[in-house]
């Protein structure tokens, strides 16, 4: 219950349409891309810097534990206010402040659309390149929070790596500036630290990022299989051959089957596998690079590899792996997205275990991922009207993340930690190592209000030390 005090000060700071708190409004932002849910006491709509610094001095007047939110796409819980207080949603910071062509930069708020960014772009031949499959929704402030990946982060990296500077909120409603427009400030990387944090340290409000000029040629490649260990063995030889494409993105036949159901995008429904590969850069690196890359898949048994003859071609494949969790939901009336990781060389067993685990567990789970990283996204079918499911279904994801770290990979690669994984980073780092990121969580939030219970275990984070009373779950 938010008291009246603070309900009095947000309504003469934003107005009576700047915030919601009655119970039927509050259950819409309970939940994100994820299978949790919490609701809030009460959501905001800033449309500054100074409203944000202004809300988060009014909450910790009263202790209240505030949550950031962009367009709730996230799939880790990170969005969800786990111990209820305050949601500072960015819907209304949405606005591109400045494009500079001459410095190949862009300056944001937090509420921008990821697509919009390329869209603003592309008539000066410039493009924002990380690009998740929820680019049409989500909002680069949760990319920050997240440091969002996509299908084309093989080539280009991840959103920290085009970050080059940030305006915050301090959980004490002190404003910061981290980084800037040129692309190596001095001292302490603050701007990486943030880029992320999962809003566990600061509330981003205002962003600086990297334009990048669109390639010369794009060419766009189908390779299909009869069996996912050649699929699998294939991403391998191509890294081999010393060739990085822009990406290297493989659905299984559970997952082709459901894709080209919902989008007849092309995908052969019979196949065990398929691997969708982009090449970009200047005509003739392209063009010798396809006949390579076409060399490697028929060496591990690609039994047809195909070239998108046109762009439209090309957008029916990416229309396809783009909407491949709305395909899902064609499917099943609930399912649970993973998100681990793990060598390249370690696909193919990796593929072999979530089959088992699937077995283990009486679950469907399909498989679309960013094989060139070998960042893993098992997709796990369930119905939670079902008693059992759901925890089945976490219980499967839990098993698969463990065989993951098993192989020297992670947790997750792009979705992040939130609440969903945080009792898994215990197993993923050592007791010196989370004490070290404690550390840096009360450096920026002693109390503990800030984006509570997410990230550290039981233990290590907000959920037992300095969490106000009757704020747990």
């Amino acid at each position: 219950m938010i008291p009246a005090v603070t309900l009095n000060a947000v309504d003469r700071l934003l107005g009576p349409r700047g915030y919601l708190h009655r119970a039927e409004d509050l259950t819409l932002y309970e939940y994100d891309g994820s299978v949790d849910k919490a609701r809030p006491d009460l959501v905001v709509f800033p449309k500054s810097t100074e409203d944000v610094a202004a809300i988060v001095r009014i909450a910790n007047e009263q202790k209240i534990p505030i949550v950031g939110r962009g367009a709730g796409t996230g799939l880790s819980g990170g969005a969800i206010p786990r111990a209820g207080g305050i949601v500072i949603s960015f819907a209304r910071m949405n606005r591109i402040l400045e494009l500079d062509f001459d410095d190949e930069r862009a300056v944001l708020e937090p509420g921008v659309v990821n697509l919009e960014i390329t869209q603003a772009a592309e008539d000066r031949g410039y493009f924002y390149a990380p690009d998740p499959s929820s680019q049409k929704a989500c909002t680069i402030g949760g990319n920050v929070a997240e440091n969002a990946g996509g299908p084309h982060t093989l080539a280009y990296g991840v959103t920290t790596n085009h970050v080059l500077g940030l305006d915050a909120v301090l959980p004490d409603g002190s404003k910061i500036v981290t980084g800037g427009r040129a692309p190596d400030m001095p001292g302490y990387d603050l701007t990486g630290l943030l880029t992320g944090s999962e809003g566990t340290m600061a509330l981003v409000t205002k962003i600086t990022v990297r334009l990048m000029r669109r390639p010369e040629v794009v060419k766009t490649i189908l390779a299909i299989y009869d069996t996912v260990d050649d699929c699998a063995g294939s991403v391998a030889e191509i890294t081999a051959r010393a060739i990085t494409p822009a990406a290297i993105e493989m659905l299984d036949g559970v997952m082709l089957r459901m894709v080209e159901e919902a989008t007849q995008a092309g995908y052969p429904k019979d196949a065990a596998a398929v691997l969708l590969i982009e090449l970009e850069g200047l005509r003739e690196a392209v063009e010798e690079q396809a006949v390579d890359i076409e060399d490697a898949c028929r060496t591990c048994r690609a039994r047809e590899v195909r070239i998108a003859r046109s762009a439209a071609e090309r957008e029916l494949l990416w229309k396809g792996r783009k909407n491949a969790f709305g395909a899902v939901g064609r499917v099943s009336p609930s399912y649970y997205v993973q998100d681990g990781v793990v060598p390249r060389t370690r696909i193919a067993p990796t593929l072999r275990h979530i089959k088992q685990v699937s077995e283990k567990f009486g679950l469907t789970i399909s498989n679309i991922f960013h094989a060139g990283d070998g960042n893993m996204h098992p997709i796990i079918l369930f119905d939670a009207r079902k008693p059992g499911e759901l925890e089945r279904a976490k219980a499967a994801g839990d098993d698969i993340l463990r065989f993951c770290i098993a192989q020297g990979g992670s947790i997750t690669g792009e979705h992040g930690v939130g609440m969903e994984k945080m009792e898994l980073i215990g197993e993923q780092f050592n007791d010196d190592a989370l004490e070290m990121i404690r550390c840096f969580k009360s450096l920026f939030d002693p109390t503990c209000r800030l984006n509570p219970g997410k990230m550290l275990p039981t233990g290590k984070g907000c959920m037992e030390i300095r969490q106000p009373p009757g704020m747990m779950l």
